[in-house]
């Protein structure tokens, strides 16, 4: 998975932006608002080679609809091989409102994201972070995760900054040392944003 995944980095680092993916010590936190009852939808944001898909899988054994939507194709098709249950969309996630809808849901319980943020335009974050809040559902809990090392540089500070604006409640979870960077995940719930306009 490693050299997958440098092969991607080197291909197109603004996309892939790391060179190593998230340790399992990262998945299990990121992923722990998943469910371990019921039948949730849940979203899957830039899964890459599926250092949490394995932990939504694990969470959710075989119930509800795991969706991850990848825009790498060459992510993808490995993802949708390994596991048969996942349903991988091969699409940029500003449209997941649209993927959700042509799957027959027009809400998300969870959404996890595994997207590079600070390598994204100020304009692409927003759009990203626009399609979050316009699926999540009123008591979901969306995840993210940023390196501790560039906490305070401004693509950070600037993501910090959006999350506050869209959901009322953020908070800041503690630094997985055991992750390549060190890094930390930001639990957002309450959408400021309605979940789903009236039609």
């Amino acid at each position: 998975m490693r050299g997958t995944f440098l092969r991607e980095f080197l291909r197109d680092p603004f996309t892939v932006a790391a060179i190593a993916p998230s340790s399992a010590s990262l998945a299990t936190v990121i992923t722990s608002p998943v469910p371990r009852e019921g039948a949730p939808v849940v979203v899957e944001l830039g899964p890459g080679t599926g250092a949490f898909t394995a932990a939504v899988q694990h969470r959710l054994t075989g119930r509800g609809h795991h969706l991850a939507v990848e825009v790498n194709e060459r992510f993808a098709r490995p993802l949708a091989a390994r596991y048969p249950r996942l349903d991988v969309a091969v699409a940029d996630a500003r449209h997941l409102r649209e993927v959700l809808a042509d799957r027959g849901h027009q809400r998300a319980d969870v959404i996890v994201s595994g997207l590079p943020w600070v390598a994204f335009a100020p304009h692409r974050q927003d759009d990203l972070l626009d399609a979050v809040t316009g699926v999540l559902a009123p008591g979901g809990v969306f995840t993210t995760f940023g390196y501790t090392f560039s906490r305070w540089a401004s693509p950070a500070r600037r993501l910090r900054g959006s999350l506050n604006d869209r959901f009322e409640e953020v908070v800041t979870g503690r630094t997985v040392w055991a992750n390549l960077p060190p890094a930390f995940v930001y639990f957002c719930r309450r959408p400021r944003v309605p979940a789903l306009s009236p039609a």
